[in-house]
């Protein structure tokens, strides 16, 4: 493939849409007549393809920074650009805005997923090797009842599913903003929220090993987990996002930086809410039960995670 010949055959294309964002963005989307419009709608679909073309064979920071400034202008000018179809907009988001930024930004969702399970198996290794270690992560009461009763702490959820299921949604969102809000401060934040889970759940997860309840402690997790933890590795990615424009900005101005990487954070952002409300629901009235059988548990937890994967390989037609 001839780079330059193919930069100078696409560049008449940018330059098309750059001028038609500037009239919608310094005049409204309304200024723009239908035929301005659907243009608008057919170069940033194939802009987009450019950004996966010169990605796909390593074009230089400096172009791929420029194709995502410009795909970024023209998502929040199609699909946000006009109030009278917000409702349509949220759909088209849902549908196919965020399966394409989840695809965008999967290198940093790997990476807070990669610090989460190292912290998980550094947990679980000195837990496992040192009972010292527990006590420095775990309370006493949960370890108590674990070794001495050889019970699970989840039965108390039973008791007040409702509460408890708000509960969970608020606790789990508020630690997925704060996850969010940590690329704030050069990303130190979000590594250390995920650095701290993976660490517990690990540390939990020597527990139970060691008494004997893994199986149950597990088909507590899967059913919840498969969308809980996803979350949280999403919400640490957006935070990373933020890092990534504070600290590395490349070629383009700070501000700019902002404007890419923050678009895609709060795009991750408006995908996980949604998934916590349903984890919510599901720790507080399926994992729990013991009606539910553990083998059914394992099934939903991975039907979940399975689905989660399918929705984000979705991508729109003639895209």
């Amino acid at each position: 493939m001839n780079i330059k010949r193919w930069i100078a055959r696409r560049e008449g294309s940018w330059q098309q849409l750059e001028a038609l964002l500037k009239q919608a963005e310094v005049k409204g989307l309304a200024s723009l007549n239908a035929r301005e419009i659907s243009s608008l709608a057919s170069l940033y679909r194939s802009v987009s393809g450019d950004l996966a073309r010169a990605r796909t064979h390593n074009m230089g920071e400096t172009l791929v920074q420029e194709l995502q400034l410009l795909t970024a202008r023209s998502y929040r000018q199609i699909y946000q650009g006009s109030r009278r179809q917000e409702s349509e907009s949220i759909w088209e988001f849902y549908r196919w805005g965020l399966p394409a930024t989840l695809r965008l930004t999967l290198p940093y969702i790997l990476l807070a997923t990669a610090i989460f399970g190292g912290a998980g198996i550094i947990g679980w290794w000195f837990a496992w090797r040192d009972p010292k270690f527990m006590t420095l992560l775990l309370p006493d009461s949960m370890i108590s009842m674990v070794r001495d009763q050889g019970q699970l702490w989840m039965g108390r959820i039973l008791t007040d599913q409702p509460g408890s299921s708000a509960g969970i949604m608020v606790n789990n969102i508020r630690l997925c903003f704060y996850a969010v809000a940590g690329g704030i401060v050069a990303g130190f934040y979000s590594i250390y929220i995920l650095f701290l889970n993976g660490l517990l759940i690990g540390t939990v997860g020597a527990l139970v090993g060691q008494n004997n309840l893994a199986l149950p402690f597990w088909a507590f997790v899967f059913p919840h987990g498969s969308l809980e933890l996803p979350a949280i590795f999403i919400s640490g990615a957006a935070g990373l996002l933020l890092a990534r424009a504070l600290l590395f900005p490349g070629r383009l101005r700070r501000a700019d930086a902002f404007q890419v990487y923050g678009e895609q954070a709060a795009h991750l952002v408006f995908g996980v809410v949604p998934m916590l409300v349903i984890a919510g629901i599901i720790e507080g009235f399926i994992s729990p039960s013991p009606i539910v059988p553990d083998i059914l548990k394992y099934g939903i937890g991975v039907a979940l995670f399975v689905g989660l994967l399918k929705y984000g390989e979705r991508r729109k037609p003639g895209v």
